[in-house]
């Protein structure tokens, strides 16, 4: 096969003999100047021998074959691309449209070398939007001058190619991931897909799944390599269908399938050309999304597969590659197993714990590996406020810090293990109806420990919790609170993320009798969610002060019911014991009674809390320690605080040590 630069010298020395014809016979002013001669010789001799010293298989012949390009289409690119590979071709190129210095072909010319008719039909179809060099991205005609007057240009990647190069696109570096190629169920489909050539494949890749390594283990299956980029990474600014368009032909460039992860985003809105650049693409794509398929994307249905989450086997074989013998600890085996995590996130989450650790001069631990499975998790969403524990292992919520009835402790943790463990039972079949989400509803009166629960809740299964922000998600206007709430449900799916709802009975209400328009959406309101609740695909917990304010349909959709009572007077002293016990020294010469304190001060343990906060500010601000004198008078504070009848003995014990009178009486 002849070099491609031979044929074009060729068709330009051809071109230039119609035109020294056309001007000797019709006194046009063109001549073949020594110029061109000078250019064409220069031509000659630096790529005398190509034909020889090339190859079998030409850059150029490799990308017409992966792209489909006949013979012309084929003439056009290398006419394109032959000025930014041989400045002396864009001289030639200058000198038959007449300009000065080196330039890029013009439509007209361009069309002239190829021996395709400027007035035809075929010229516009070649060139055009819809063609196939422009529509696979290989080939751009810029400028507002008439048609047959602007020029063609290929892009750096498509010409570094051409030059035996690598392409290398920078928008489409910057989102390349490396991606776990897995032999999981639904691998083998999709590569049969493939080989038989469908165009698109879509694997809805639900919280926990391993879509991703999936279909890159489709790709591993029949040999073929795979370009994998996360398109949720886009800036904001970027155009996704030209950033797919751009991805599809880099992966062609190398001969490569298309992995397309975080296509969900595709659909928020709807980008239907980003779909159609994807089922158009001259390589398989396989699309990985957290959505179903819309049939309203495309007008042809694409390959759909669902991927299904990784079983606790599968998630402890790529703990044990990323961690080694650390994965076999067992109070880490038991947190970890549990975590719907994908294996490109088990890796990062490895490889993560070693630089915490490396920068915390500490060795590979449990504890360090836990940090860095809770950092490398995703952020944000609408409508509610994702709160990350602190960094630091003193100060993470965990049950000791929960003072507590034995019995809701221990629904807590059970709580917990079925949390870890909830695909593993869903996997089993027979049990699974809906969503594997686990719902919990907290109720007690205010102070008694929700909140801090939930906290816990989160802590213990290395996630965030996601608290929903009740006044960005109700909205006066009707529909508008269903569409907030589902994105608050679907940012949470994909976060996996602890969903909390605190004083839920302001969305969860009861629903009631239909007396106008009002109560009708708002009983809609109610029905969406119990709706929502059950397919939801997570773990959520609603907190209530009063839990006969809530629907009942809601008991029946909860797998756990956990009251938080009043704390006795027992509960009570550990609360104080437990708050005290945080301040750096007590006045020894002023001893707190606890037992006096725990049977005396009817409170919650938040209440409780902010006496002993309020103690030591007043201690701080008096420059002493906290003793019982301070205590007492936050107490009295607190009381009046909460509208809350003292005793009679103002809660000063009757001690000799100590004087009766109330404080603040004279």
């Amino acid at each position: 096969m002849p070099h491609p630069m031979s044929r074009l010298i060729d068709s330009l020395a051809n071109a230039a003999l119609r035109r020294t014809t056309a001007a000797e016979s019709g006194g046009g002013e063109w001549q073949w100047t020594a110029e061109f001669e000078l250019a064409i010789s220069v031509l000659k001799a630096d790529h005398a021998g190509a034909d020889e010293a090339e190859p079998s298989v030409h850059p150029l012949a490799t990308i017409a074959e992966v792209f489909g390009l006949d013979e012309v289409d084929t003439t056009l690119l290398w006419l394109a691309a032959a000025s930014d590979l041989d400045a002396t071709t864009g001289l030639s190129y200058a000198l038959l449209r007449g300009l000065a210095g080196a330039v890029r072909p013009s439509v007209g010319l361009a069309l002239e070398l190829a021996g395709v008719p400027t007035a035809t039909p075929e010229s516009f179809t070649r060139l055009g939007p819809d063609g196939v060099l422009r529509r696979s991205r290989l080939l751009e005609v810029s400028g507002s001058e008439p048609w047959l007057a602007r020029v063609l240009s290929v892009p750096q990647s498509v010409t570094a190619v051409l030059a035996g190069g690598a392409p290398c696109d920078p928008d489409v570096s910057r989102l390349r991931t490396p991606v776990l190629p897995l032999a999981l169920p639904g691998s083998s489909p999709v590569a049969r897909a493939i080989e038989q050539g469908v165009p698109l494949t879509w694997v809805r890749s639900a919280p926990g799944s391993a879509g991703a390594s999936l279909a890159a283990g489709a790709f591993d299956e029949i040999g073929l390599h795979c370009l994998s980029i996360d398109i949720s990474r886009h800036l904001p600014n970027q155009n996704l269908a030209d950033l797919l368009a751009a991805a599809a032909r880099e992966a062609g460039l190398w001969g490569w399938g298309l992995l397309v992860i975080g296509a969900e985003v595709l659909a928020e809105p709807v980008d239907c050309a980003a779909f159609e650049i994807l089922e158009q693409a001259a390589v398989p794509v396989v699309a990985v999304g957290a959505r179903p398929w819309n049939p309203a994307w495309l007008t042809r249905f694409p390959f759909i597969v669902d991927a299904e989450p990784l079983s606790v086997t599968e998630r402890a074989a790529i703990w044990r590659d990323s961690l080694g013998e650390l994965a076999d600890d067992d109070e880490l085996r038991e947190s970890l197993l549990g975590l719907r995590l994908t294996p490109e996130d088990v890796t990062e989450a490895a490889r993560y714990a070693r630089v915490l650790a490396a920068t915390g001069d500490a060795p590979l631990s449990a504890g360090v590996v836990r940090e860095a499975v809770r950092r490398i998790g995703g952020s944000g969403g609408s409508g509610a406020d994702r709160i990350s524990v602190s960094t630091a292992a003193t100060e993470r919520p965990g049950f000791d810090d929960l003072v507590l009835p034995e019995h809701t402790t221990a629904a807590l943790h059970q709580l917990v293990t079925w949390a870890r463990h909830r695909d593993e039972v869903a996997a089993k079949g027979p049990l699974r109806t809906r969503g594997r989400g686990i719902a919990a509803l907290f109720t007690g009166g205010p102070g008694t420990g929700k909140t801090l629960a939930a906290h816990v809740i989160a802590e213990e299964l290395s996630i965030d919790l996601f608290q929903v922000d009740l006044s960005a998600v109700v909205d006066k206007y009707i529909g508008e609170t269903e569409k907030n709430l589902e994105k608050v449900f679907r940012a949470a799916e994909a976060l996996d993320v602890v969903l909390f709802f605190d004083e839920a009975d302001a969305l969860f209400g009861s629903r009631s009798d239909v007396k106008d328009a009002r109560d009708r959406y708002a009983n809609q309101e109610v029905a969406y969610l119990l709706q929502r609740m059950e397919h939801f695909d997570g773990i959520t917990i609603l907190a209530t002060n009063l839990r006969g304010n809530l629907d009942r349909a809601f008991s029946r959709r909860m797998s756990f019911i956990v009251h938080f009572p009043d704390p006795d007077p027992a509960v009570r002293r550990r609360l104080w014991e437990q708050h005290l016990c945080q301040l750096p020294a007590l006045d020894e010469a002023d001893p707190v009674n606890l037992d006096f304190l725990a049977e005396s001060v009817d409170l919650a343990g938040g209440d409780i809390r902010n006496i002993v906060l309020g103690a030591a500010y007043d201690a701080v601000s008096a420059g002493e320690l906290v003793g019982m004198r301070r205590v007492v008078e936050a107490t009295v504070r607190e009381y009046r605080k909460l509208g809350r009848v003292m005793p009679e003995h103002g809660f000063l014990p009757l001690s000799p040590d100590l004087p009766t009178r109330s404080p603040g009486t004279r």
